[in-house]
């Protein structure tokens, strides 16, 4: 099976060090996934790239990794709003264990910060691949399957 290719969205001024980590993870075995773009600093001719946007979209799964100061990032807020654009599932990683960690401007109330271990990171991992697989098999049954009332042969 291949590894899920994730998009890394952070906080660069304030948690670089737990992307760090994520990255160590992503490289370990069994793993389950793979680091294949992250939040990067705007340049000045560049402020909000299409190559971000682009990562993001092709990517299986965004993880934001929350931090004391997410909130107050507007490039992770940026980054979510994309993800949220196209549809790239996403979840809320809580980055920092013994702090009181904030989500970005932009997530739903309702969405939770997953604690960060190695088991949840994998069920999530897992939980984006059995979904991918059941929305790709909805899609085909809704293209494949005649509508009702009519006839192979097009005559009712």
């Amino acid at each position: 099976m291949n590894d899920v290719q994730v998009f890394v969205s952070f906080d660069i001024e304030n948690d670089m060090d737990l992307y760090e980590v994520l990255l160590e993870q992503s490289q370990n075995s069994g793993s389950g996934f793979t680091v294949s773009g992250r939040s990067e600093r705007p340049t000045a001719a560049n402020p909000s790239s299409e190559k971000e946007r682009r990562r993001i979209r092709e990517a299986d799964q965004v993880i934001i990794i929350c931090g004391e100061h997410t909130e107050s990032s507007v490039r992770v807020s940026v980054e979510l709003g994309i993800a949220q654009q196209e549809e790239t599932p996403y979840f809320l990683l809580w980055g920092r264990r013994n702090l009181m960690c904030s989500k970005p401007v932009g997530a739903k109330p309702a969405e939770g910060m997953y604690s960060w271990t190695r088991e949840i990171l994998q069920d999530q991992i897992a939980y984006t691949i059995r979904k991918a697989r059941s929305d790709a098999t909805a899609i085909t049954l809704r293209t494949v399957r005649p509508k009702s009332g009519s006839t192979s042969s097009g005559v009712a």
